[in-house]
């Protein structure tokens, strides 16, 4: 059995999303101890921002006449999907950064979506069972002053579970940037709330994704 781990931090000593995908990690581990996790750092190994160009380019044109470089984009797509298709679930930990989805994210995604296997037409991916855990250094939750500034869950969301169909959980903490910035220094308490809560959600989500692959062997 295996799972397939994207980490999209770019701080991995300090990422509060890789050590709450740590804790979905470790359920699945504990459940299936024999399984392999493979592993796609993006922070230490990023897609280079021209592969989606030059897959989309490569994509219309015959395979004799295509550029070195559109060989190797279109080649970096199909392992994209093989780890995907291959693994039998998928944990995604992605932080907010800039109130939108994360570069190295996007990058990885759009050159992936090239890939004919897993177009919202394909049912490679559908009913996979997959774990997203999502931070945010501030809060923009509802009544916040800064309600509606957080464009990237949804979108992570909408790629996720209704374009890739993906049987998908979501964690999800904010205000990890309270004890960083002094200036939410008055955050502490719901802070520490939120956090516990996201870790709780990371055990049991890693429970449901590690039951969830046992329930379709």
């Amino acid at each position: 059995m295996t799972l397939f781990r994207l980490d999209a931090s770019i701080l991995p000593a300090s990422s509060a999303s890789r050590s709450l995908g740590d804790l979905v990690e470790a359920e699945w581990t504990a459940a299936h101890p024999a399984s392999t996790v493979v592993r796609r750092d993006l922070a230490a190994d990023p897609v280079p921002t021209t592969a989606w160009q030059n897959a989309v380019l490569g994509g219309f044109t015959p395979d004799e006449q295509r550029t070195d470089a559109q060989r190797e984009a279109t080649a970096l797509a199909r392992t994209f999907a093989d780890e995907l298709i291959d693994a039998d679930a998928l944990l995604f930990t992605v932080p907010l950064y800039n109130y939108g989805v994360s570069q190295h994210f996007k990058t990885w995604f759009d050159l992936a979506y090239t890939e004919p296997r897993i177009d919202p037409q394909g049912t490679a991916l559908r009913g996979k069972p997959a774990t997203l855990v999502t931070v945010l250094g501030g809060n923009y939750a509802e009544g916040s002053p800064k309600e509606g500034w957080d464009h990237s869950t949804a979108w992570l969301r909408r790629v996720l579970e209704d374009v890739w169909g993906l049987d998908l959980r979501i964690v999800h903490r904010a205000f990890t940037l309270v004890g960083v910035n002094p200036a939410l220094d008055a955050f502490a308490e719901p802070a520490a709330e939120l956090k516990r809560d996201a870790e709780t959600a990371a055990v049991r989500y890693g429970r449901e994704l590690a039951e969830s692959r046992n329930a379709n062997v």
